[in-house]
């Protein structure tokens, strides 16, 4: 692990989100369940939160988004210009990249919704999700010859979107979480000053115990435990309501993989 990295990477977060929150609105309702729920053989199952269909404020996109807003040392700092990003299976790399990121299977599955019309379906909307590897690297930055774990779909009449990735670790000073940015439709998304909001999807505690119990996963029982969402530096800006939110649903086991489901809303 670089830890070096990780941590030069939460000064960038810090500063960024100050930066986004005096030039954009807040837009972002996300809409989910943060409960593990366990399989036969796993933990209990928790109680389930009621559904909300809320707005939030946006959160910073971090030092590694590759959308255009900085230098990448790998050659690019735009991915969503490239040709090959719109893809439901992100595990690899794409165009001369060559390289397959390794760990437990996670299907992300959200759908796009509009605030303004009770959280229904909004066709056409276009979600970008990045997160980092298993050990806690992101493509195109600490690891600058590989685009793997970045993608981009396009919602369909249901609104609905899938991603096929692994389930990411846990780097030192940062809860487990997702990236994503949601532009109104795919012509706009290749440019981040089109996004209608940036956020992150933080992952349940109980299953990213079990997750991190497995190989691979090497220092994020370490990283988790020095950890709670109220100390993270992004995550502990969301009320309770909010953070329910922000976490999805994940159903499924270490064997046969996970599913994490959310509604993420936007004001069209």
């Amino acid at each position: 692990m670089h830890h070096d990295d990780h941590r030069h990477g939460l000064e960038f977060d810090l500063e960024a989100l100050a930066q986004q929150r005096l030039r954009r609105r807040s837009l972002l309702t996300v809409l989910g369940t943060g409960t593990l729920v366990a399989l036969a053989g796993t933990m209990p199952g928790l109680a389930q939160a009621a559904e909300l269909c809320l707005v939030d404020a946006e959160t910073t996109n971090g030092p590694y988004p590759a959308d255009g807003t900085n230098t990448a040392p790998g050659g690019t700092s735009n991915i969503l210009a490239e040709s090959g990003v719109i893809r439901s299976d992100i595990r690899a790399s794409f165009g001369t990249s060559t390289g397959t990121a390794e760990g437990i299977t996670l299907t992300v599955t959200l759908k796009l919704a509009d605030f303004g019309k009770d959280c229904a379906a909004l066709p056409g909307a276009t979600i970008y999700i990045w997160h980092c590897t298993d050990d806690g690297l992101y493509s195109l930055y600490t690891l600058p010859e590989e685009n793997f774990l970045r993608g981009v779909q396009v919602a369909g009449d249901d609104g609905m979107v899938s991603f096929t990735t692994i389930f990411p670790g846990c780097y030192r000073g940062r809860w487990p979480h997702i990236h994503f940015e949601v532009y109104r439709d795919q012509a706009s998304a290749t440019d981040h000053k089109n996004a209608l909001l940036t956020s992150q999807l933080a992952l349940p505690q109980d299953v990213c115990e079990l997750v991190y119990a497995t190989a691979g996963y090497t220092d994020s029982p370490r990283n988790l435990a020095e950890l709670t969402l109220t100390t993270d530096n992004v995550f502990s800006r969301a009320n309770a309501d909010q953070l329910t939110m922000m976490t999805p649903k994940v159903t499924g086991s270490v064997t046969e993989g996970f599913v994490a489901t959310a509604t993420i809303a936007v004001e069209a």
